[in-house]
């Protein structure tokens, strides 16, 4: 029987608690903390000799391997990847690519599914993640999505990290030092006396393994003076110094290779010469290292305490010999970073490996791998050229795996005098980026303009699209507009967007429209290229045909390529485009499913969706709640986000009748002039000023939108600007026209309103049996689409003619999350439960218990039913 550990009761009993949760079908995850020695190890060790009827797998996180993409979670996976075999292809694909078994580019959220079913097909299982501190970027990512997805397979994931890092928003557990009564206890068996008894507890501060060490050490550190763990390295570190010579290079061995294979180690071994016989007898006898069919340290700070205690020529010669061994075929990229460790000056033909091995790692989705063995290269470069060219991709590659400051130290070091034209635009491309996500308010675009004066032609004018695209996303269109128009006006005039915007921008939308609806039909790939910009110049044409197709284009691309970027962009537009067409429900499963796919990522969802949502169905605490969220999330940066609250403002306050709430809400939304958000507010803006009285102003605006509508020439622009100007005129030729524009489009929620505002205009002129035809086209169409405040508003118009509106009957998405909904409304249209989970990444399991959930609330039983219901 394991021994009971000392001061652990509530860490076990949530650790039991996990694992009893997991023999009912509930998978989970715990994330335990604290510093190094505090015992995480020992808890993990816990459930490894405790658990009974579930399969165990280890992994550990590594210093030396941290750059190394998927490290970790093959280290897990490798004894179950006899049952790749058993996956769907797909799914099988995804992990030999994640760990170097095909030449296929890897994606996260696959590989993440793929992970779970592997695990599934193992379970129950227990996976203990020691060292997560040190865990490999992709592996953390793949770790944190099946964290998120364990609720209904019998898998439980342990982790034990100093510090949560990139961990954070798993369930956590910090693990504290031990109570002074518990401490005592541990120290007991130690022969010292009590003085010494006594300054050990107050050095060691309750860490279990200082109190072990500390007393080998032969000698101890003044308290405050270093801190636990340092005294616990210098522990080990004592023990080390005491071992034959032999032993000593036999550890730091198997301290410079994380993979703990013993053949590496044997063999590595016997190639620097060593006595395996001797050497492993009293390494082992040390207590430092178990070296069976898995070569284990004792504690991860023995692994780091042994490797550091070597000196510099002796941590060479070691993985010189582990590159020996290193299949060079089957692992290449280990065998060069121990070449590379080898090293003791610049060394070209190594410095040409690690490129190779960076073009590798990009490759597998390791943008920090990359990073990490271009840094390498330019370190090891003879050439200064190549030296600076290397430094600035590794800059690049810092950039793109988030690591901004890294990136900004690295390009800080760049000697561009010997760089060409070309990676000197590179070199400014990557400063403005910088300078966008360090500082949005900056000078970000001037950086990016200047890559484009250094190129011509196409590359040139596409900088200048990535200068406008980039304000687009972190902050107003409207100020970065007027530096990409200065700067366009001295290239050459060609028939592209770049030219359409510069028009738009000095004669207007008249001018503009037919070189934009030009540039989307002779240049597609502007979709790929600028997919965020392209799909405002769609909402600037309010043509929903160019919308439709835009977002078409992002759904396909996203899904077939596995592009997490492009497939929320595209899942938010879809969402966007369903809220202006009435269709609150696939609105809501789209919803649903970028957040599925934000969630999986650990990022946080798209607000954009939501917002517009939130308005049109008149839901005044979600609209605060999201418009609390994005002025947060906006900060002091003016951003479109702002800018896209101040217009769901608008429709709601309009909505609710509160008309100078929603004046001062559309002047904002409409002041900075955004490409797409100024014209769908300015009909807010005429309305609400019309109510306020302030004619002057519903003019200047009308007039605005008729210009932008009558240059689109679209049914639903034409329809818009029609009821607007109703509103301005008094004149029920316009009502009449805006009706017959809307009808034959797929705007439904504008057609409604057109009607209330008709029928408000009537009843107000007496005719209350001709407004209440139109309040009950309004009211029919507000309550079936889900437009509560308007439907509201239009009931209370029709009971002043003398008609009850009837009441909306319930719909069977009520009861639901969103989430339910998206599952429901899925299953609904005969998808099948692992249909459903690809789409939302997660198992089977877990969607059969939020179905589980579904037919609880709806009082139904089966699949079948859920067809008959009402989900419009």
């Amino acid at each position: 029987m394991p021994s009971r550990l000392l001061g652990r009761d509530d860490e076990i009993r949530c650790l039991d608690g996990l694992i009893g949760a997991a023999r009912e079908g509930r998978g989970g995850v715990l994330v335990l903390h604290g510093e190094a020695g505090i015992g995480k190890s020992a808890l993990l060790e816990h459930v490894r000799e405790t658990v009974s009827g579930f399969r165990v797998l280890d992994a550990s996180g590594s210093e030396f391997e941290t750059e190394l993409p998927f490290a970790a979670l093959h280290q897990l996976c490798v004894p179950l990847l006899d049952q790749l075999a058993g996956l769907a292809p797909g799914r099988r694909a995804a992990l030999e690519a994640a760990f170097g078994l095909s030449s296929a580019t890897p994606d996260v959220l696959r590989i993440g599914l793929a992970t779970l079913d592997l695990l599934a097909a193992a379970s129950p299982v227990v996976c203990l993640v020691d060292d997560a501190h040190w865990l490999d970027d992709a592996s953390a990512k793949v770790f944190s999505f099946l964290g998120r997805r364990l609720a209904a397979d019998a898998i439980v994931l342990v982790f034990a990290a100093r510090e949560p890092g990139v961990l954070t928003g798993l369930p956590a557990l910090v693990v504290k030092g031990l109570p002074d009564a518990q401490a005592r206890a541990l120290l007991a068996a130690e022969p010292v006396d009590d003085k010494v008894r006594e300054r050990l507890l107050a050095e060691a501060r309750g860490n279990p393994l200082a109190l072990l060490e500390l007393p080998r050490a032969g000698g101890f550190a003044l308290p405050d003076v270093s801190s636990v763990p340092s005294a616990i390295e210098a522990g080990f570190q004592a023990r080390f110094a005491d071992l034959p010579d032999d032993a000593r290079t036999l550890l730091v061995v198997a301290g410079a290779d994380p993979t703990g294979e013993p053949r590496l180690l044997w063999t590595a071994a016997q190639r620097l010469g060593l006595d395996l016989t001797t050497a492993g007898a009293a390494a082992e006898a040390s207590g430092l290292v178990t070296l069976s069919t898995r070569v284990r340290f004792c504690h991860p700070l023995a692994r780091s305490a042994v490797y550091l205690a070597a000196d510099a020529a002796e941590r060479q010669a070691v993985h010189l010999a582990l590159a020996a061994v290193t299949d060079a075929q089957a692992d290449p990229d280990r065998r060069v970073w121990h070449l590379a460790q080898a090293g003791t000056g610049p060394d070209d033909s190594v410095a040409a490996e690690l490129e190779r091995s960076a073009s590798r790692a990009r490759s597998r989705g390791g943008v920090a791998a990359a990073a990490a063995f271009l840094e390498r290269a330019a370190a090891l470069s003879l050439d200064p050229r190549l030296r600076a060219e290397r430094t600035l991709a590794a800059g690049r590659a810092k950039f793109d795996a988030g690591a901004v400051d890294d990136a900004a130290e690295l390009l800080s070091t760049v000697d561009t005098g010997l760089l060409g034209s070309a990676e000197l635009a590179q070199a400014d491309l990557l400063l403005g980026r910088l300078a966008f996500v360090r500082n949005p308010v900056n000078d970000g675009p001037e950086f990016v303009l200047s890559a484009a004066r250094r190129m011509s032609g196409v590359p040139a004018r596409e900088c200048v699209l990535d200068a406008l695209e980039m304000g687009l996303m972190v902050g107003r269109a409207s100020g970065v507009m007027d530096v990409v128009v200065r700067e366009a006006r001295s290239m050459p005039a060609e028939t592209d967007v770049l030219n359409a915007l510069v028009v738009l921008s000095r004669e207007g939308h008249r001018a503009a429209v037919p070189l934009l609806r030009q540039a989307f039909t002779d240049d597609r790939l502007m979709w790929t290229r600028h997919p965020a910009l392209a799909t405002m110049l769609a909402g600037e044409l309010w043509d929903t045909s160019v919308h439709h197709a835009v977002t078409g284009w992002l759904m396909r691309t996203g899904r077939e390529a596995g592009s997490p970027f492009v497939l929320r962009l595209g899942l938010a537009q879809t969402a966007v485009v369903a809220v202006h067409a009435g269709d609150f429900g696939t609105a809501m499963s789209a919803i649903a499913e970028e957040e599925a796919v934000a969630d999986a990522l650990g990022v946080t969802p798209l607000p954009y969706p939501r917002l517009h949502l939130a308005a049109m169905r008149g839901s005044r605490e979600e609209l605060r709640r999201q418009t609390g969220h994005a002025t947060h999330a906006a900060g002091r940066v003016a951003g479109l986000l702002v800018a896209n609250a101040h217009w769901a403002s608008a429709v709601l306050h309009n909505a609710l009748g509160d008309y100078p709430a929603a004046l001062s809400a559309a002047r904002l939304a409409v002041e900075p002039g955004d490409l797409y958000l100024t014209g769908i507010s300015l009909p807010e803006l005429v309305e609400a000023a019309m109510r306020c009285g302030e004619e002057k102003s519903a003019l200047a605006a009308l007039e605005d939108l008729t210009e932008r509508t009558t240059a689109a020439g679209t049914e639903w622009g034409l329809g818009v600007a029609a009821s607007a100007r109703a509103l301005v005129s008094g004149e029920e030729a316009d009502y009449r026209a805006a009706l017959s524009h809307l009808e034959i489009t797929t705007a439904r929620p504008y057609l409604a309103r057109a009607h209330l505002l008709y029928g408000e205009w009537l009843r107000r002129a007496g005719r209350r049996v001709d407004a209440r035809e139109q309040l009950r086209a309004a009211h029919d169409l507000l309550s079936s689409m889900g437009m509560q405040a308007f439907a509201t508003r239009a009931a209370q118009e029709l009971r002043a003619t003398g008609e009850v509106a009837r009441s909306r009957s319930a719909q069977a998405a009520d009861a639901l999350t969103v989430q339910e909904q998206h599952i429901a409304r899925l299953v609904a249209t005969g998808a099948t439960s692992k249909e459903v989970a690809a789409r939302l990444f997660l198992s089977p399991r877990t969607v059969d218990a939020h179905l589980r959930n579904v037919f609880r609330k709806l009082g139904i039983n089966s699949r079948r039913q859920l067809k008959d219901l009402s989900w419009s």
